[in-house]
């Protein structure tokens, strides 16, 4: 079945229905990973996008439903050059194409994803449509593209009421721990309590936290900063999430109550745009974003570089060198990738050290937030 994909400045690509056969409005954006395609597909960041994929075969590997970093996908269509129809994988359950279809994700397969990329690149992100109908009035679907915003995607993808998870019992299958190359950390169970706000968080920042011992309660987004503070934690992990950090203003005004606080805090993509935002600097929708798992990121004090994993389309920017001094930057164009706020306990990173599937390089710095709640205790 054809399908197309209609971009807001009137660029039409032609190309093969998989998945769900709905149509979709969205943004579209692109992403450099060679794997972890399924971590994509559930990545909560991408609420209100459609994920196109620049290496040219997907899918080769399958899907492991244990790999998902949330319960339910989150894009709103996916777009690739080649589909994998047979995927190779002892751990395999189904292919990606049958994963859509039961996820109703609408995608394509069969277009020159190169060239979309370029598009993107060159025009900066914009608004397309994916749909099975090819008797579409050009002129009609421009326009509703160009009017077409999603807002408050947070709402949709934070859990909707307080949960508690204890690191005692939390339990990985020998498989799960051999794939996350996990070793032994000096931390007992439950030695630490650990709020974490959830503004869209991919599992593997909980379970980052809880196989060092960290005992995890995850909060709503819109939580009031009391309740959490009240709880008395030993750090607050502000998460990942989608969408334009400006819209959050009820947001903002809570974590400057938990940057107030001196409780140890760090904070991951949208988390670290929110503290920025809450602290009195400003932030900025970039161009066309960082989205893959092969970003290097410099280490301002050891001169390190990192490769790290991205998803953001969002940058800091004009913070005050006396609240915070970049502490990592982004080795291809200089933009702020990290901040250590001064005279407080916080570290925050645009980038993803949990990543999984993707480079494990920064996940060192869960190891930091573990020593700051240590001296604080």
């Amino acid at each position: 079945m054809k399908a197309f994909l209609i971009l807001e400045d009137g660029n039409v690509f032609m190309g093969k229905s998989i998945g769900s056969t709905r149509e979709i409005i969205s943004e579209i954006v692109f992403n450099t990973s060679m794997t972890g395609y399924l971590e994509i597909l559930t990545d909560p960041s991408y609420a209100g996008q459609s994920v196109v994929m620049t290496y040219p075969l997907i899918g080769n590997y399958g899907i492991c439903y244990e790999d998902m970093e949330s319960t339910k996908p989150w894009v709103g269509g996916y777009i690739v050059k080649e589909l994998a129809r047979h995927p190779s994988n002892f751990r395999s359950e189904s292919s990606i194409e049958e994963f859509l279809k039961e996820k109703d994700i609408p995608g394509m397969a069969g277009i020159d994803t190169r060239a979309l990329t370029k598009i993107l690149r060159e025009k900066g992100t914009m608004n397309g449509m994916i749909t099975i109908n090819g008797n579409f009035n050009l002129q009609e679907v421009v326009e509703k593209l160009k009017n077409h915003h999603s807002t408050n995607t947070v709402n949709l993808v934070t859990c909707k009421e307080k949960k508690t998870i204890l690191s005692e019992d939390y339990k990985l299958t020998e498989a799960e721990k051999a794939r996350r190359g996990l070793k032994v950390h000096p931390y007992k169970t439950g030695k630490f309590k650990t709020a974490l706000l959830d503004l869209g968080s991919k599992n593997n920042i909980a379970a980052c936290l809880l196989k060092r011992g960290c005992d995890v309660t995850v909060y709503p987004a819109f939580t009031k900063a009391e309740e959490i503070i009240g709880d008395n934690p030993d750090g607050i992990m502000l998460s990942n999430g989608p969408g334009d950090p400006k819209e959050y203003a009820d947001i903002i005004k809570e974590v400057k109550k938990l940057y107030d606080s001196n409780i140890p805090i760090f904070a991951i993509c949208l988390g670290h745009q929110l503290m920025a935002l809450a602290s009195g600097g400003n932030t900025r929708k970039m161009k066309y974003g960082h989205r893959g798992a092969n970003h290097p990121v410099k280490d301002l004090k050891t001169g390190r570089v990192y490769i790290s994993t991205q998803n953001h389309g969002y940058v800091v920017e004009d913070i005050s060198d006396s609240i915070a001094e970049p502490s990592f930057i982004n080795a291809n164009d200089r933009t702020i990738e990290g901040l250590h706020y001064l005279g407080k306990n916080i570290i925050t990173v645009q980038f993803h050290p949990e990543a999984c599937s993707g480079p494990q390089d920064t996940e060192f710095l869960f190891n930091e937030f573990m020593q700051m709640m240590e001296v604080s205790k």
